[in-house]
């Protein structure tokens, strides 16, 4: 599942232009993420890469940067324990291991900063490839919210908190 060509690590100055191009397609295009879609890169920056949260970028050997991801904490007080990851792969590098790579060391980081569990707190309904392989990797549905989004060419359509415990 996972490839030993990719090379996770957390982002450094200088990554952001790269890693905007690759979410900045992802939100315009609407359907999998519960952003405006018009989002500048600068609003864009501080979803992705604010204070509350680490992000990490996917690259191969060459150091083309392959996705990103972020990790935080989902809730405060008595509910800090579990975390919340947000993942987006390049388009060129869908299909090759990069988000089931991407997620499995979300999870590690997330043990090792003292999380419990982790949840998705939107996964979008028609967003199939995604909740297989959330599944495939221990996460569970836990709950659907009807109608919850506004898809651009299917309507309102459900989405699905997923959770999984990480001890």
């Amino acid at each position: 599942m996972s490839n030993p060509s990719i090379v996770i690590r957390p982002i450094k100055t200088g990554d952001w232009p790269r890693i905007w191009e690759i979410i900045a397609p992802v939100f315009r295009l609407g359907t999998t993420y519960a952003f405006d879609s018009n989002l500048n890169q600068q609003q864009a920056k501080e979803l992705w890469v604010s204070n509350n949260l680490e992000t990490f970028i996917a690259e191969d050997e060459s150091g083309e940067l392959l996705g990103t991801f972020y990790l935080k904490a989902n809730f405060a007080g008595n509910a800090n324990h579990i975390c919340n990851c947000g993942y987006i792969v390049a388009e060129r590098a869908r299909g090759k291991g990069v988000a089931a790579k991407m997620c499995i060391e979300s999870q590690r980081a997330a043990i090792e900063r003292g999380f419990g569990a982790m949840q998705f707190n939107f996964v979008v309904s028609s967003n199939h490839g995604a909740i297989r392989l959330w599944q495939k990797l221990g996460f569970k549905i836990v709950g659907t919210l009807p109608a919850a989004f506004k898809h651009p060419e299917l309507g309102l359509i459900d989405a699905h908190i997923m959770f999984k415990s990480l001890i």
